[in-house]
């Protein structure tokens, strides 16, 4: 029996590989924006908000159809449409890459040539993207966006795609390195559902729509990227 067939509690897929959304509270606990918006949610359902944490958001679509968590808080693509029906998105995310300090790379249209190997977290947003869009570059697909960081400042890699604040935390607190000014998308994130699940759906959409127009998801996520 699922957790919303208890009527007590409502289960939330949590991507820590996300760190703009979501982080680990020195608790333990995961906190971030994500988590709050889950919080408020739960409260609108008269439930606790229960949270399963996932490390990438490719394992939180593998799980979308065994029943392991009820919503999630994910980027809005068409491969994942044909499991999950999205909320129109609450907040847009921009993908950018970490280049060497020294490299010649000034701009994100200089990314698809021959013998580019781009790291990315394997199955994020952006690997997505770049999977349709790239001609020539090469992925080369890590455990987590975290771990595309990771080794290329060990010397892997000729860039590393991902999301721009955790890329500029990491040209912040390792010289030698810089981020591109420019993106090569913008990555709109959204609440899901699983698509057997139409009632809650249909409630959670009019719960953002209300939050939305009356400031409380902007407040949310400006106070947490200040804290950032």
């Amino acid at each position: 029996m699922s957790a919303t067939d208890e009527g007590t509690t409502l289960r939330f897929a949590i991507n820590l590989g996300n760190a703009v959304l979501a982080k680990t509270l020195p608790d333990g606990q995961p906190g971030g924006i994500t988590v709050e918006i889950a919080n408020k949610i739960a409260a609108q359902q008269g439930k606790v908000a229960q949270f399963v944490t996932y490390p990438t958001a490719g394992k939180v679509v593998e799980d979308a159809t065994s029943d392991r968590w009820d919503v999630a808080f994910l980027a809005i693509d068409p491969k994942r449409e044909e499991v999950l029906r999205f909320t129109q998105s609450y907040i847009t995310i921009e993908g950018t890459v970490l280049v060497k300090e020294g490299s010649h790379w000034q701009s994100v249209s200089e990314m698809d040539q021959a013998n580019v190997v781009i790291n990315v977290g394997k199955g994020a947003a952006y690997d997505l993207f770049l999977t349709r869009e790239l001609k020539q570059a090469a992925l080369n697909r890590l455990a987590s966006s975290q771990a595309a960081i990771d080794v290329f400042l060990n010397g892997e890699g000729d860039m590393a795609a991902g999301i721009r604040q955790p890329l500029e935390r990491a040209a912040k607190e390792n010289s030698g390195f810089r981020v591109l000014p420019d993106n090569f998308g913008q990555i709109f994130q959204a609440i899901c559902l699983p698509h057997k699940n139409e009632k809650l759906f249909s409630e959670i959409s009019h719960y953002l729509n209300k939050w939305q127009e009356n400031g409380t998801i902007e407040e949310i996520i400006s106070r947490n990227l200040a804290e950032a």
